[in-house]
């Protein structure tokens, strides 16, 4: 670890940076600028189209070498634009700056130099540069990631499907389930929630000002400056932005949908504390091993300890994310008049965000896969749990018309300890007919499953 990353304040970029390194380029300044330069170039090469007599519309190598400085951005260029930056004192006419520089020796680009960032408010640039840095971390990393978690569950939910397993809800003893069933109810809802998050539109605008197309209007009044913000923002990569077009504004986009989308996040992270608790709690149980690594030590004093570090990394860093998310999700979509700069600051957290959630996936699915089922404890735990054949016992009773039946096991059962003999005791004593009776009697905690392994291969 060098001494920059021993000195960073936040450990995204300190004891995390290393597993980080997918996200940064997208999610840091970096990737902020990359993305700013990458919208300036789309819009000044659209207005070479558009029709203007005062712009002819740009030679092939020029469009070549526009797109190239996109392509070919880098963290140097970057470095300079922030030496820019030093005298403006303002990040994107830093930009504007530097690729009006970057026309030197090139007079068909001078002599257009002027509509380089032409009618743009600063936050044209912004909104854009933001809706594509989001739409990267969500489809690059984020469901990604996601996808890798519920592969593994479906695994799991599949070659588990009939290892029995005792529920506990509220902590005690209930009807048992198989260990591929639990996994397979984590499965449908983290599913659902991935849709969720990949179905948000990423959105953005370029109208101006104040939403108004105000200075557009005042160069060309007679232009459709609507249709033709609509047709750079929607138009796919590389000559156009490929976001859905926002029409209504004030002088920054209203951050709706990614208000959706963190929201849409959080549930996801949500429903993965839940599991990683769990998983937590069956490791304690003995239902689950961990595969230890070698050399690793769980405990300074206790030699023997091998704890659930990767479940434990995952909730915090779930619980941090969903913190920022949450924020981002209550605040953006709230600006003072036309504009306040509240959100400025808060957006260059998105990737703290992403980064706390990218840590989470990662070490939820490091923990998954060092899984071992013990089938031992969790069959010593279904044989020392008969009481949980009650249910079934008083529900045949009903059927037959067998009155108090379900006060005749609570009587028997609750908060008692109960054997098979007794179990059994009952049953031979009960007016039902003898294939219920010998039906009852094949029945173990183990085998009382109900649709538990096919809903579980069903996924």
């Amino acid at each position: 670890m060098s001494l920059p990353t021993l000195n960073a304040l936040s450990p995204l970029d300190g004891r995390y940076a290393a597993k980080l390194s997918a996200l940064r380029p997208i999610m840091s300044e970096h990737g902020y600028m990359h993305r700013r330069v990458q919208v300036e170039v789309a819009w000044f090469i659209a207005l070479s189209d558009a029709g203007f007599a005062e712009f002819k519309p740009l030679t092939t190598g020029a469009r070549a070498y526009l797109l190239g400085l996109v392509k070919n951005f880098c963290e140097a260029d970057s470095l300079a634009i922030k030496e820019i930056e030093k005298t403006t004192n303002h990040d994107v006419k830093a930009v504007e700056y530097w690729i009006k520089s970057k026309f030197e020796a090139r007079p068909e680009l001078q002599r257009a130099a002027e509509f380089v960032h032409f009618a743009c408010t600063s936050e044209d640039i912004n909104n854009t540069s933001h809706a594509l840095q989001l739409r990267s971390g969500r489809d690059q990393i984020v469901l990604p990631s996601l996808d890798r978690i519920l592969l593994k569950l479906r695994e799991m939910a599949h070659v588990f499907a009939d290892t029995p397993m005792l529920s506990r809800t509220h902590g005690q003893t209930a009807s048992p389930t198989t260990v591929g069933k639990e996994m397979a109810n984590v499965v449908m809802r983290l599913q659902t929630a991935c849709e969720r998050i990949a179905a948000v539109k990423i959105m953005g605008k370029m109208n101006g000002a104040v939403g108004n197309y105000n200075a557009h209007l005042s160069a060309w009044p007679d232009f459709d400056w609507e249709a033709f913000s609509r047709k750079v923002v929607e138009t796919p990569e590389p000559l156009g932005l490929g976001l859905t077009f926002q029409p209504y504004s004030i002088q920054i986009e209203p951050h709706d949908y990614m208000a959706e989308l963190f929201d849409a996040m959080a549930r996801a992270n949500t429903i993965l504390i839940d599991l990683a608790r769990d998983i937590w709690g069956y490791v304690s149980l003995g239902y689950f091993r961990q595969r230890p690594r070698a050399g690793e030590v769980g405990s300074s004093t206790m030699p023997h300890k091998v704890n659930p570090i990767d479940f434990e990394n995952a909730e915090g860093n779930l619980g941090l994310a969903n913190a920022l998310l949450r924020h981002l999700s209550e605040k953006l979509p709230v600006s003072r008049w036309q504009r306040d700069l509240t959100d400025s600051t808060v957006l260059r957290n998105m990737g703290v965000a992403l980064g706390h959630a990218t840590l989470a996936y990662a070490a939820l699915l490091a923990g998954l896969n060092k899984l071992e089922i013990d089938e031992r404890t969790l069959a010593a735990d279904l044989d020392a749990a008969w009481e949980v054949l009650a249910e079934p016992i008083q529900t045949v009773m009903r059927r037959f018309g067998v009155a108090g039946a379900y006060e005749k096991l609570r009587e028997l059962t609750r908060g008692q300890a109960v054997t098979a003999q007794a179990l059994h005791d009952l049953i031979l004593s009960l007016e039902i007919p003898q294939a219920e009776k010998d039906r009852l009697l094949a029945l173990t905690p183990g085998s009382y499953l109900g649709l538990a392994a096919v809903l579980a291969r069903r996924v």
